[in-house]
């Protein structure tokens, strides 16, 4: 007969060896159970009794939430904060992480560039090294804080480490400002025409060199990226394997794209607030307005590092709650219990799965080479390198982009590029993890699914061949020939024949816009004499390089860049919005993914790897490369004694080409290797799917509770075989 799963059978007579399910079992308490069992004529001959039973599974972390499991500090554990000690709690935090996180890497640091460029002299290839440093950090402790926390220890301590040296970065990054003089734009430069007056162009034999200083601020730059890199390194690796680990699988997806969507938002919101604060003149904090220039005005350094302050407070406010949290979530090991491995079958699942593995440095060499042999895993790692290439150079130059190729404001561009990205990115995410829930995907079907996306997205990014000619510039796109639309034909040459006696300067960029319809460096080259304001609004006249209606003498000239006739921006930014909508959508979907195709207990070191990966070929790389092929467009440089600062003037067709070169690139190869990784993955058997680590030290349990019964009336009884599990 069948008493609660266990059965009895004849068997020779004599001693028998008898095996028994231990008494508690994590998904029915030690309570019901004994009420659901049978009674056992034997059951007093067993030698295993429930509370060894018990003990073995404590050892196994299975036991009731107890005080280790609470939330709080040391032996403040007050239960007014117990209701925060569960999945929502954590992935409430781990958002605020997460989009702090993206506030300040994603989006303040990428709005700020083009100031940045600007106030200390730098090029973008500069910038880009800047914007990379953030990828080195995570690089070199990527390795060490994974595999530590996987040998049992804290990922929450790691957690608040992080966000406590975020908002240590943060603050750092704002330091040049506060320990810099005032901005000098110009003081002294003769705007207008003085015929027959002396050079004012800065002596460089004289050693009049002031300013070249600020481009040493470049490694206080680069110090602030390093600690942002620091923390974000347990964010993405041990924040993802933490939620998954405390939430069914079913509801995983979800969770993830949460994480992810929330970390989507900071960056627009990092977009959308910095674009106020470059609204606001940079030295706003020692009484200085920026009257005599005007938003539009190249020479415009808004007041970036507002934000970096902010988010500095905001950082450290999160370190506290991260703190005290408890190692393990009470549940979690039952949740553990119930998930079925989907891991590779060919995937070191039976060295992973060992209960020791992992727990000492020495299985290091065999936990990298488990992961580097499991070709799934390494073909989603390097399609995400790729996609990381594409996302960090597009995030750190495409505000620069719009600005450059549209004609417009720097605070302009980065707030259009946080309309695109708030509803593109954070979609993206949540319409990926709902997808996840509602087909329930495995492994191989979120595979498929980064397959089709993949290729969608390369056909949009074609996007960059819509593009805008550049605005007719003297003596950089066009001929000073006082009316003449012949292109230069060869060289940069400011100076003509009607500018020669002005003895302009080119150490300032002063863009004015004739009544031609041409775009001057300055008023001086223009050979404009006469300079009125009204309403704040400069004028200037009797421009002798301008010819209008055939009459030179009634030619005038207004400060700033022409306006732009081209009318394509609506078009591209509602294409690239489908492309971040996309694109964004396949990171809960690779991690998860990820997540199946390696051993459970290697989820969280997995995860450190593939983001290795994911630096060294594409978040490192991109915005210095990117940031070399922009400056390779660059037609009119800021000229500095010791050497290029950072440029004026770009060509528009030119950088649309090469981003346009980049992006096709990055994508197709991405595309290409989720292929690959579709057909390289090779699913457990069906109906023998591998058990968690979890279910393997249950069944080794099950095991050590074999014992010896009597015979009883000469019946011979049948050994009681545990349920499966």
């Amino acid at each position: 007969m069948s008493v609660s799963g266990t059965t009895f059978a004849s068997q020779d007579s004599g001693a028998k060896t008898m095996k028994t399910t231990p008494p508690f079992h994590p998904k029915i308490s030690p309570s019901v159970e004994s009420e659901t069992m049978a009674p056992d004529p034997v059951a007093a001959d067993v030698a295993v009794t429930k509370s060894s039973a018990h003990t073995a599974a404590a050892d196994l972390g299975l036991t009731e939430p107890d005080k280790g499991q609470a939330c709080g500090w040391s032996r403040f554990r007050p239960a007014c904060l117990q209701c925060c000690n569960n999945a929502n709690g954590v992935l409430f935090f781990l958002c605020m992480f997460s989009f702090t996180q993206g506030v300040i890497v994603n989006g303040l640091v990428n709005v700020s560039i083009t100031s940045i460029e600007t106030r200390f002299e730098l090029p973008s290839s500069n910038t880009g090294i800047v914007s990379a440093s953030y990828d080195i950090a995570f690089v070199v402790l990527a390795l060490f804080v994974t595999f530590h926390a996987g040998q049992g220890n804290s990922k929450p301590k790691w957690l608040a480490f992080g966000s406590f040296s975020l908002g240590l970065g943060a603050l750092i990054y704002s330091l040049p400002h506060f320990t810099t003089g005032p901005y000098v734009y110009g003081t002294g430069q003769t705007e207008t025409c003085d015929v027959g007056g002396n050079s004012t162009s800065q002596d460089c034999s004289s050693g009049d060199t002031a300013g070249s200083g600020l481009r040493n601020y470049l490694y206080v730059f680069i110090l602030g990226q390093l600690l942002h890199g620091v923390g974000g390194t347990p964010l993405y690796t041990l924040g993802t394997t933490f939620l998954d680990e405390n939430v069914e699988r079913s509801n995983s997806g979800v969770y993830i794209g949460l994480f992810f969507a929330a970390s989507a938002l900071g960056p627009a919101a990092g977009y959308l607030i910095g674009g106020q604060f470059l609204n606001i003149y940079t030295d706003i904090d020692i009484g200085r307005n920026g009257s005599e220039l005007t938003e539009a005005d190249p020479r415009w350094v808004g007041a970036w590092w507002i934000g970096f302050l902010m988010c500095t407070l905001l950082a450290w406010s999160i370190t506290i709650p991260l703190l005290g949290y408890p190692k393990e979530l009470p549940g979690a090991a039952e949740i553990k219990a119930n998930k079925e491995s989907e891991a590779h079958a060919k995937g070191g699942v039976d060295v992973a799965s060992q209960p020791d593995f992992g727990k000492s440095w020495r299985d290091f060499p065999m936990a990298i080479k488990i992961l580097l042999c499991n070709p799934t895993f390494m073909f989603v790692s390097l399609a995400g390198a790729f996609e990381g290439f594409l996302t960090s150079g597009l995030a750190t130059f495409g505000p620069k982009f719009v600005e450059m190729q549209f004609s417009q404001t720097s605070g302009w561009a980065a707030m259009l590029c946080g309309f695109v990205v708030v509803p593109g990115a954070a979609g993206g995410n949540i319409l990926g993890g709902v997808i996840m829930k509602f087909f329930k995907l495995k492994c191989r079907g979120m595979l498929r699914l980064c397959i089709i996306l993949g290729g969608v997205c390369l056909a949009l990014y074609l996007v960059f061949l819509v593009q805008c000619p550049n605005i007719p510039f003297a003596g950089v796109t066009q001929r000073y020939t006082n009316g003449s639309m012949d292109p230069v034909v060869s060289g940069l040459n400011l100076s003509s024949q009607c500018n020669t006696d002005c003895y302009c300067q080119e150490e300032f960029y002063t863009p004015t816009c004739g009544a031609d319809g041409m775009q001057y460096f300055s008023p001086c080259h223009a050979g404009c004499t006469v300079l009125t304001e009204t309403d704040g609004t400069k004028r200037y006249d009797n421009c002798t390089c301008i010819w209008y209606d055939s009459v030179a003498s009634l030619a005038e000239t207004l400060e700033g860049k022409c306006d732009s006739t081209c009318g394509t921006m609506p078009l591209f930014l509602a294409v690239f919005f489908v492309i971040m909508l996309l694109t964004f959508a396949n990171n809960p979907l690779a991690t998860g993914a990820t997540l199946r195709t390696v051993p459970d207990s290697q989820r969280s070191f997995a995860l450190g790897v593939q983001w290795i990966f994911v630096r060294l070929i594409g978040t490192i790389p991109g915005p210095i490369l990117f940031g070399r092929f922009i400056d390779d467009t660059c037609l009119v440089w800021q000229e500095k004694c010791d050497g290029r600062g950072s440029c004026w003037f770009y060509d528009n067709a030119l950088m649309a080409r090469s981003l346009l070169y980049l992006t096709v690139a990055g994508k197709a190869l991405a595309f290409i290797l989720y292929i690959c990784a579709s057909l390289s993955y090779k699913p457990p058997p069906e109906g023998g799917m591998v058990k968690s680590t979890t279910q393997a030290s249950l069944q080794r349990l099950d095991e050590l509770a074999t014992v010896t019964v009597p015979d009883s009336n000469g019946i011979s009884n049948k050994a009681m075989e545990s349920t499966e599990l």
